[in-house]
């Protein structure tokens, strides 16, 4: 058997992480078995529809590196992969269920319908509309909700998450296929588009798990063989009481995108948030989630967000960009990442500077705020300097002297580079007398004015000698 797998979004906004995990595990396993990735684009909500959300779900799989084999843009044996184009389709396997007596057209208004559902209610028993078939029946056309006429009957399942499943015929309902305004429900739509385009393996979240009897019955009523079913575990809030929602912190992929979180850690992160192949690792390529992944390795209970732990392999991933491919390959993902005043500077200078502060970075924004004084001058703060926790035990007699001796010592300097100004830095805790803590920290305080710096010895080599000897002047003479 071929596996065919798909990702069904709906174009209703912004593609949430939880989306993009739904999206990733069929991915996965299509690749893995040499198989077929479809993306299908579950439109047929028109009341919720968000222009350009279609682009974004796309854009987004794309930044991520999931290619999809049938679907928008690159088509396929199946189009169209609009549901909201596939309207004669619908029309065509709803008039099958009207033929065989298993579907019907329900004239009875909302307004009845809720009565009915009232009814229930103040009876304290559950609402089924099976109980309520309207009498009268007319010949089903565009305008006239269109009903599944339900045979209530127990059903067992297999769900390669949840293990062995089975129901009684008590959750069987009537329910709509077709609506009012001529569009089908994902009831119904799922489950013939799947028929259509050979899905062998349905994932999706967990909170489908208590509508599968319906679709059962519906594979039954039309002659349709069970795909596979795999049910994925909640994306839990950080807190692990409730389903992750925005409220809870979480932003879309685009966001994270946005603040600088590299793919390949979120793919990463994404995959391991529910999966794990038994072993320790935690950071892999898409290759090795590919090798690796599996249908039994699905945990059947929720998996907690962690954006720490996000922010921790994104971390990983920018070294291990700059550690395999190099500098210049970190570079070019960093456009639109570095301070306003860096557009006054070249590829080369900013590479050096990327080059000595990557290895801080949790995210590419950081940037912003980590390399400013590469490119602009420093507001001289003195009270920063003084009270710093190793410089605040010094005399201002005692700073403006270790100011103009290193001054001195890095003036003398034939060559500037890394080591000789490491072997300058050194000589000048020989000759003052100081600690590293002390010294080190003055100076490195004096040329940036920042929270935190790289290795002094770098700083100063990546900022040159003019703009170092400067900027250490204009604080010798602030003292």
């Amino acid at each position: 058997m071929k596996i065919v797998t798909r990702f069904a979004p709906s174009p209703t906004g912004y593609i949430h992480i939880g989306n993009v995990r739904s999206a990733i595990y069929p991915y996965l396993l299509a690749r893995q078995q040499k198989g077929k990735f479809i993306l299908r684009i579950e439109d047929t909500d028109r009341a919720r529809y968000v222009d350009g959300a279609t682009e974004l779900i796309e854009d987004t799989l794309k930044w991520l590196g999931l290619d999809w084999d049938e679907g928008p843009i690159v088509g396929g044996p199946n189009a169209p992969y609009f549901q909201s184009e596939r309207m004669e389709i619908y029309h065509r396997w709803a008039r099958k269920l009207i033929e065989s007596g298993r579907a019907y057209a329900d004239p009875t208004p909302p307004e009845q319908v809720e009565e009915y559902r009232k009814k229930c209610s103040e009876s304290k028993i559950p609402f089924l509309y099976r109980n309520f078939r309207p009498e009268y029946t007319p010949e089903w056309k565009p305008g006239i909700p269109l009903r599944f006429k339900a045979e209530p009957k127990p059903y067992e399942w297999h769900d390669e998450v949840m293990g062995d499943m089975h129901t009684g015929p008590e959750v069987l309902d009537d329910i709509i296929l077709i609506k009012k305004d001529g569009y089908p429900t994902y009831n119904f739509a799922h489950i013939v588009d799947d028929a259509e385009m050979g899905v062998t393996h349905v994932m999706r979240g967990v909170e489908y798990l208590s509508s599968t009897p319906n679709y059962l019955a519906l594979y039954e009523a039309l002659n349709l063989p069970r795909p596979k079913f795999v049910s994925l575990p909640h994306i839990l809030a950080p807190q692990g009481n409730k389903k992750l929602g925005k409220r809870d912190g979480a932003k879309s992929a685009t966001e994270y995108r946005d603040d600088g979180v590299l793919p390949e850690a979120m793919l990463n992160y994404l995959a391991c948030l529910g999966w794990n192949d038994g072993t320790e690792q935690e950071i892999y390529t898409k290759d090795e989630l590919i090798e690796r992944f599996s249908l039994n390795h699905i945990q059947n209970s929720g998996a907690r967000y962690d954006e720490t732990k996000l922010l921790w392999l994104n971390g990983q991933w920018l070294r291990r960009v700059f550690d395999e491919q190099g500098a210049n390959a970190l570079y070019t993902r960093t456009n639109g990442f570095w301070p306003e005043t860096a557009g006054n500077y070249d590829d080369n200078y900013k590479v050096k500077v990327l080059s000595i502060i990557y290895d801080r970075l949790k995210t590419l924004s950081d940037l912003r705020s980590m390399t400013g004084y590469f490119f602009s001058e420093p507001n001289i703060d003195l009270d920063l300097l003084i009270n710093n926790k190793f410089i605040k035990k010094l005399s201002e007699s005692e700073i403006e002297s270790l100011l103009k001796q290193s001054i001195a010592k890095l003036s003398s300097l034939k060559s500037w580079n890394a080591d000789s100004l490491q072997a300058a830095l050194n000589e000048l805790l020989s000759e003052t007398g100081k600690k590293p803590a002390e010294l080190f920290s003055l100076i490195r305080i004096a040329i940036s004015f920042a929270p935190f710096s790289p290795a002094l010895h770098l700083t100063m080599e990546v900022l040159g000698r003019d703009v170092t000897l400067s900027r250490l002047n204009a604080v010798a003479r602030s003292i």
